[in-house]
């Protein structure tokens, strides 16, 4: 892997993440073999624009779910824009899988109406085998987590809102 540029890397990475948007693909998946002990596997996906969580009846505000404790008439109006340009959203800086919490079956990082502090771990998203936690650009309220545990995101997709 030596003679490889990491840097031929990540332009092939962004080159397919380009190639997903301009032809609207929700995932595209390369396999590279360079050598016999030297490869490069890599799965670029993007959230589709209405995720197909509420299985059970039809919700008008797909916020619902996340938001049990009445958080739901603040969070309306923001379901017709855009929720990364928000103020207080936080975008994945990476193209990954998003956890919310440190391992399976642990508590999440941090939930709707948690109070955090500058720095401090929100989720983690994969990347290539690599666990990046995503810390708070600065304290605040969660008041909203646009994400699903496990759910694949790409760059600049919005992951939680802090008020």
């Amino acid at each position: 892997m030596s003679d490889r540029s990491h840097d031929k890397d990540v332009a092939f990475i962004q080159a397919l993440a380009e190639l997903l948007r301009e032809n609207d693909l929700t995932e595209l998946r390369v396999k590279r073999d360079y050598a016999e002990d030297d490869s490069l596997d890599v799965r670029v996906s993007r959230m589709v624009a209405a995720p197909p969580a509420p299985a059970a009846g039809a919700h008008p505000r797909p916020a619902e779910p996340s938001a049990p404790t009445g958080g739901a008439e603040t969070q309306a109006p923001a379901e017709t824009t855009d929720p990364a340009s928000e103020p207080g959203a936080v975008t994945s800086p990476m193209v990954g899988t998003v956890y919310l919490a440190p391992e399976p079956g642990s508590a999440a990082f941090v939930s709707i109406g948690d109070q955090v502090s500058e720095g401090q771990t929100l989720m983690i998203v994969e990347a290539m085998k690599t666990m990046n936690h995503i810390p708070a650009p600065r304290g605040g309220k969660v008041t909203r987590i646009l994400v699903e545990d496990g759910a694949p995101v790409e760059y600049g997709a919005p992951l939680v809102v802090l008020g």
